[in-house]
């Protein structure tokens, strides 16, 4: 029976990736659980030793260093394993992607840096997922899953967000276009990874509290569309700024390790210029600032201009958890104007910064609902949609292709 058939074919392949997805979801998942937890260790180190900061230029330059000789194709980070997913050309993600991104990480956050952590977890989980094809000698199409169940199982397990994560992978690789047949594959690997992190190695995640949520009117619902429109124009500027910078150090420093070293020495400069040592690593302490109490109206520029002189000036990390101190402080600066409840605002800010720098509206979106209940979902939806359409066709990652433009006359307007 055609029909027997049909369901043999749908038994077996979910068989398979069950299984495939589980292995790249505990792959990935302890990879993330051994970073967070070294993460934790050498930001309180840097901490406990201001002393440190000096060291950046020395540090910025060994990690360059270390990629320009033994690197191979690593340095293009998040957007190799994204063109290896379009297969545009066939160029293997390295196994040694992940002991360097996880010391080049490291050592920003030591030193301090002003990164984020979702780029060496989505490096580690597609390098690995890159050898595990390897060592079950899949086609290129499973290949291609593979790596998505790599960015889903880092991106899941190291924010504690398993739906977000696995959506992400599927909207990130092509802008207007979602593969259906990677949908469950990356959902074992996200969900996977997740539970390894949190149940296997004891990881936790930070939550913040939305707070009350407003009563749905017009006048509450023109406040967010205003939010959410400065949210995708901060998310615009965020990404230009990073691409700008990371051309003008390579033009002007064609040395990369003078180009990190320069980078280093200029965060020193920034610190001691405005006084302030905030802006400095993942931003945690101003996200939960922002959710808590008043925070400085330009704190949002302050980390905005902080990340991207570190990522344009080379130095390892991922751009997530930056853009989330970016969109909650904004948030919390926009709340006051805008006469409407802080933490709600800076809620949305968390998510809608990101999503526009990202242009994954959807798993934004449900990052909301897994981050902070399911209250607001009208609110957050509203300025994921808003966000995504005014951050124009630009993004964090070069390698994202647009298949499907946001405006109809796109073409016309290039």
């Amino acid at each position: 029976m055609k029909w027997m058939y049909i369901h043999s074919l749908v038994s077996r392949s979910f068989l398979k990736w069950l299984f495939y997805g589980g292995v790249v979801g505990l792959l990935s998942g302890s990879a993330s659980a051994i970073f967070l937890k070294s993460l934790d260790y050498v930001t309180d180190i840097r901490l406990m030793n201001p002393w440190v900061l000096y060291l950046l230029p020395l540090g910025g330059a060994i990690v360059s260093y270390l990629y320009y000789k033994f690197g191979l194709n690593s340095s293009k980070g998040n957007n190799l394993i994204i063109e290896q997913i379009q297969q545009q050309e066939h160029e293997p993600v390295p196994f040694r992607m992940t002991p360097l991104v996880l010391f080049g990480t490291l050592i920003t956050h030591l030193l301090g840096g002003s990164a984020g952590r979702e780029g060496t977890a989505v490096q580690m989980g597609g390098s690995l997922a890159e050898q595990f094809g390897k060592w079950i000698k899949v086609g290129p199409v499973d290949r291609q899953i593979l790596l998505m169940c790599g960015i889903s199982g880092g991106f899941g397990s190291v924010f504690g967000t398993p739906i977000a994560g696995a959506v992400f992978a599927l909207e990130v690789i092509v802008l207007g276009v979602i593969r259906y047949d990677a949908l469950i594959p990356c959902f074992v690997a996200s969900f996977t990874g997740n539970l390894v992190a949190m149940n296997l190695w004891g990881v936790t995640h930070a939550h913040y509290q939305m707070g009350v949520v407003p009563e749905l009117t017009l006048i509450v619902l023109l406040k967010v569309v205003i939010a959410a429109v400065c949210f995708g124009l901060t998310s615009m500027v965020f990404s230009e700024l990073t691409h700008f910078l990371k051309k003008t150090f390579v033009v002007v420093f064609r040395n990369p390790l003078i180009k990190s070293a320069v980078g280093g020495l200029l965060i020193i400069l920034m610190v001691y210029l405005i006084g302030s040592r905030d802006y400095l690593g993942l931003g945690l302490p101003l996200i939960e600032q922002s959710f808590e109490e008043d925070v400085h109206p330009l704190a949002f520029l302050g980390k905005l201009i902080f990340t991207t002189v570190t990522l344009g000036a080379g130095f390892q990390g991922g751009e997530v958890t930056p853009l989330f101190a970016i969109g909650a402080t904004l948030g919390n600066s926009l709340a006051g104007i805008l006469q409407i409840y802080a933490p709600f605002l800076a809620a949305l800010g968390f998510i809608a910064v990101f999503c526009g720098a990202t242009n994954t509206p959807l798993a934004c979106f449900l990052m909301g609902i897994e981050l902070f209940g399911s209250e607001g979902a009208i609110y957050m939806f509203i300025a994921c949609l808003i966000s995504y359409l005014f951050s124009g066709h630009t993004g964090i990652y070069t390698s994202q292709l647009i298949s499907v433009s946001k405006l109809r006359d796109y073409d016309t307007l290039k």
